[in-house]
């Protein structure tokens, strides 16, 4: 075999220890799957195995699920020109061979135990609810878990079966329908393992268990199993799947076939012989992967992210850089949170303010990250006063002498930023570092190219863009700007990677691509509400779409202020430039005090109280009266097109004008960025399932409607008239195969 190596010990157990070759982590291809079914075919012919112990041979977990490379990129699917009926045959039974194997592996007359030494996900907890004994080390970084519907699928290898018969169907849902991953002692809390151990005692605690109480059939086979909790037709269960309806179309909009198709698999698979049930599993699933959603979720998600995940992006034949210490500029909650992971990567941070106590502010900020942390169990104390140590907070520029780089996060203004990296380069380029030391601005608008010309080294400008809150946010935008060097492109991608951020880049632009994408959402929905519409019908559709907030409420997130201080600087720089309806209004709130959620009042009021809910401020409701208080589906399909395509279609003038040029790029960094829409795979990929030539037809009769925004570029026209895509014109080669 060559993915297993077996062992049969003294008292007839045979320990199977999966160790795919030359992968940091084991994943189930067609040839893992075929050892699995020989192991099975194995035990059940030879008299001498009394029981079977499966385990990873892998330190980095014990298995992360299917190989998604090899399954999308075709070395499951039947070869031939198949169609109709034999098309569907060949795909569906393509798709149940997981099934097939894993119930080989479960019925093969003997008591298979699981020694689960790591990370198990999908696939790979699959195969451990197919054996009849689950035993989890208790390690820290040990989680199990089904997130399939995270790339836009649903457990195809009997998890939506045996989950459900494990652990009733209530809780099985819930964990799936969210991708839940467990922990090692909530997972034997909730039941999804038996025995939680030592991960140095896993194995042997899995035979134990073969020698004195080793059972050879599933639960589920047995004449007198029942579901817990009860199935389908039980009133207890029945009530699981009526409330579970509503409560999955209200956590999902209907955005995402994976959920209503798991939904529709547990509950006809509960109502079945376990055989057949696996069966239906899998017609739902082909139904699933054959989505749009899912192909793109998929093709975004794990390909792409993937790709930007090793800086797929980054200038070739320029060496690594490494980051050893780095000052930030301002030490607000942007600054403080860039702060803090750097230190969490072990950069030595020096964190400066205008004054000590201002400085100080900005360290205390990552204190209280840190004491989350700790208090969750996710860190140790020493760890933490560790990673604090390495910030060192002070309004002296002196202390920037021998810094790799400056991250630059003062306020949106230019006037600030030009002055303060004057400041910070008079110290920044002498000394040891002064030939490679780099300069970045965190500016969110402002086009790289004119704050470089207040730096003595224009080629080693750039803007590294973070996005807000930066502990939990992924993305970083770096901007090219005119003179900016490959070299700095490249060390640039090498600092985001270091901190553990997806980098995505970008050419110059105000606003770049992720807020100039971002901002005709939250300036639509501004339009609507200007427009008559009621403040609550402008969020709810805007949630509708697959966004996180609806755009007031993402105004309220942002900052009203800081609105008006981008919106300012773009009337600075642009004399054409017309303020479009609402905006008065929302500079009337911020005169007022009204800045949004950071204090308590913008368009909604925040309770002081964590677990309050906010309400929408009365004065919204005033200051444009509202004129549509309902809305029916086809006005909420409207509103909410109008929410989506304005962002789309910015994309590609995004494109057009050559601001950003790879799909993946694009895609990902909408979605890491600002939440646009994940079930899309992206704002790119939204546009190819549409069809460029359907999306431009709804473009003209948009822009006939609304205006000018909705306007498609000739780039859109000319991809229209060859029946091209983005992925096709633009797209890289090893992201063709999962499109």
């Amino acid at each position: 075999m060559e993915n297993f190596k077996t062992e049969l010990d003294a008292d007839g157990i045979l320990l199977c220890t999966f160790d795919v070759p030359g992968k940091t982590m084991n994943t189930f291809t067609k040839s893992a799957l075929a050892d699995v079914e020989a192991i099975a075919a194995r035990a059940k012919a030879e008299a001498d195995i009394k029981g079977v112990v499966i385990t990873s041979g892998k330190t980095t977990g014990f298995c992360a699920g299917a190989d998604l490379e090899e399954m999308i990129g075709g070395a499951w699917e039947t070869g031939g020109n198949l169609t109709g009926e034999a098309l569907l045959k060949a795909n569906f039974d393509a798709a149940f061979e997981m099934n097939r194997v894993y119930r080989l592996l479960e019925t093969c007359g003997k008591p298979v135990a699981v020694a689960i030494n790591g990370l198990a996900l999908g696939g790979g907890l699959e195969l451990s609810l197919a054996c009849h004994y689950r035993v989890l080390s208790n390690g820290p970084k040990v989680q199990v878990g089904l997130p399939e519907v995270k790339i836009g699928l649903f457990p195809g290898g009997g998890g939506s079966q045996r989950l459900p018969r494990l652990i009733g169907a209530q809780a099985a849902l819930m964990a799936m329908s969210e991708g839940k991953s467990f922990k090692p002692q909530e997972a034997l809390g909730a039941g999804v393992v038996d025995e939680v151990t030592d991960d140095d005692k896993v194995v042997e605690a899995a035979k134990t268990w073969i020698k004195t109480k080793g059972d050879a059939v599933a639960r589920w086979d047995k004449k007198d199993f029942k579901i817990p909790g009860g199935g389908p037709y039980h009133p207890t269960g029945a009530q699981v799947f009526m409330a579970g309806n509503a409560l999955l179309r209200k956590q999902s909009y209907g955005n995402y076939p994976a959920v209503l198709n798991l939904m529709h698999s547990v509950y006809e698979g509960l109502q079945l012989p376990f055989d057949t049930a696996i069966k239906v599993e899998t017609r739902f699933f082909c139904k699933t992967l054959a989505t749009p959603q899912a192909k793109a979720m998929i093709r975004t998600f794990f390909f792409s992210m993937q790709a930007l995940g090793k800086g797929s992006g980054r200038p070739a034949g320029i060496a690594k850089a490494d980051f050893g210490k780095v000052a930030v500029l301002g030490a607000g909650m942007m600054g403080a949170g860039i702060a803090y992971v750097q230190a969490l990567a072990g950069i030595e941070t020096i964190l400066i303010d205008r004054d000590q106590e201002s400085a100080d502010k900005g360290k205390a900020h990552c204190e209280d990250l840190l004491k989350k942390q700790v208090s969750r169990g996710k860190m140790t104390q020493e760890k933490a006063q560790g990673i604090l140590a390495l910030i060192t907070a002070t309004p002296d520029y002196a202390a920037i002498e021998g810094a790799d780089l400056v991250v630059e996060a003062v306020f949106e203004n230019t006037e600030l930023k030009e002055k303060v990296t004057k400041d910070a380069e008079a110290q920044l380029y002498k000394g040891a570092k002064a030939d490679t030391a780099m300069f970045g601005s965190n500016t969110s608008t402002i086009p790289i190219s004119i704050l470089a010309t207040a730096s003595q080294k224009a080629d080693k400008f750039i803007g590294i863009h973070f996005f807000s809150p930066v502990d939990k946010m992924l993305l970083v935008e770096i901007i090219r700007g005119d003179k900016t060097s490959d070299e700095t492109v490249a060390k640039a991608i090498d600092y985001a990677l270091k901190i553990k951020k997806t980098p995505i880049v970008v050419n110059d632009s105000r606003g770049f691509f992720a807020n100039r994408c971002f901002i005709p959402f939250t300036a639509e929905g501004m339009m609507m509400w200007a427009e008559g519409i009621a403040p609550a019908i402008v969020d709810n559709v805007g949630r509708m779409t697959g966004m996180p907030r609806g755009p007031l409420e993402m105004l309220d997130d942002v900052a009203l202020d800081l609105m008006v201080k981008i919106t300012a600087e773009m009337a600075k720089a642009d004399p054409d430039y017309k303020p479009i309806p609402g905006e008065k209004e929302v500079a009337q709130m911020v005169a007022d005090g009204r800045y949004g959620r950071k204090n308590g009042k913008g368009f909604y009021d925040y309770p002081a109280d964590k677990g309050g809910q906010k309400v929408l401020w009365d004065g919204a409701k005033s200051m444009f009266p509202a004129t549509l208080t309902e809305a029916d589906p086809k006005t909420v399909e409207e509103l909410k097109k109008r929410l989506l395509y304005v962002q789309a279609v910015t994309a590609a003038r995004c494109f057009e004008e050559g601001v950003i040029t790879d799909p993946r790029e694009a895609d990902v960094g909408s979605i890491l960025g600002w939440g646009f829409a994940p079930w899309s795979g992206g704002i790119i990929s939204l546009m190819d399932a549409i069809g460029i030539a359907e999306f431009v037809a709804e473009l003209e009769r948009m822009e006939k409607a609304y205006g000018e925004r909705f306007k498609a570029p000739q780039l859109l026209r000319d991809m229209a008239a060859k029946g091209e895509t983005f992925y096709s014109r633009f797209g890289k080669t090893e992201t063709a195969k999962a499109a």
